[in-house]
């Protein structure tokens, strides 16, 4: 895998919207949404092909899970289609179908979100790891104040990530995006949600299960639930119609925090802060001893770009 050639003192965050990648009845343009995502990878990596951009950080070897977010229902999951496109750009690129598998805790939540369950075959996989033969590992990984034991669709199927969490509020971490998304590859995250997830996220995210293999966020902004997540709440959600690309979680987050504010902001909403929710969990992965990524926006080249 090729470097990226990125400025290495600032990590790079793309954010791609259109408002016309939702209609009217809700329904997604698959072609408009595979050219969001190509277009935020090729400014991503400074090329100017998808292909060139992808071998920055995979290789035809890997075998890539895609983690996603179903547990609030299919209002505030992760869309399947962001999926599918993603997965037609890898296969442009000359990527196997068949070394893929789009994953969640369980089965039965990625169906309800509408995700094409396959076990097996040369198409692409998908399913829970409460699917049979699958389960947890048998040895408790630790760090710090985390002990846990994972996902084997991270330890024994897949080598590497695509992280495609959906942005959102959170009644007790403030904000959920990329780091809190493998709360889902974990057996015990009930256990980590005291202190607004803090600091259980970053130390989770610090595990080499997680930090070496999430090498890629495309996260899932389409439509964001603001306030009352992370259930979905009809009036407290906004069709955003973006994505936002990037390799550093710290980052991702970080900039996911701020869209949540100022979409907060705008419906005369208080901030997260004065809310009691603050993600103070973001700000621990970025601290020194953590250094998962940067955060703040001198340390964040944020490229917004707008499709119309």
């Amino acid at each position: 895998m090729r470097e990226s050639g990125l400025n290495k003192s600032k990590s790079r965050v793309v954010l791609v919207r259109s408002k016309r990648v939702i209609n009217s009845s809700k329904k997604l343009d698959l072609n408009l949404l595979q050219k969001m995502v190509a277009k935020g990878l090729t400014t991503l990596t400074f090329e100017s092909d998808f292909r060139d951009a992808i071998s920055h950080f995979y290789s035809k070897k890997d075998y890539i899970g895609i983690k996603v977010n179903c547990l609030g229902g299919k209002m505030v999951a992760t869309h399947p289609e962001l999926c599918i496109t993603t997965i037609n750009l890898f296969e442009k690129a000359g990527f196997q179908k068949k070394r893929f598998i789009v994953w969640e805790r369980s089965t039965q939540e990625l169906q309800e979100v509408g995700f094409p369950v396959n076990y097996k075959g040369k198409d692409l996989l998908c399913f829970g790891t409460d699917a049979r033969g699958v389960g947890y590992t048998t040895d408790l990984f630790t760090y710090k104040d985390v002990g846990s034991l994972f996902s084997r669709i991270m330890t024994d199927y897949t080598n590497v990530q695509i992280n495609i969490p959906i942005l959102k509020d959170h009644a007790l971490a403030g904000v959920t995006c990329a780091m809190k998304n493998y709360f889902g590859a974990i057996h015990n995250p009930n256990k980590y949600h005291d202190n607004g997830c803090n600091p259980f996220v970053a130390d989770l995210n610090f595990m080499p299960q997680i930090r070496e293999q999430n090498k890629l966020i495309i996260c899932d902004a389409l439509r964001i639930q603001y306030n009352g997540g992370p259930a979905y709440h009809p009036q407290w959600s906004d069709l955003y119609g973006g994505i936002i690309l990037g390799s550093d979680p710290v980052a991702v987050d970080f900039v996911g925090y701020q869209i949540i504010e100022k979409i907060r902001k705008n419906h005369d909403l208080p901030t997260l802060e004065k809310s009691g929710r603050k993600p103070n969990y973001i700000f621990t992965a970025g601290d020194k001893e953590h250094n998962l990524g940067n955060i703040g926006q001198d340390k964040i080249d944020l490229v917004e770009i707008n499709l119309g």
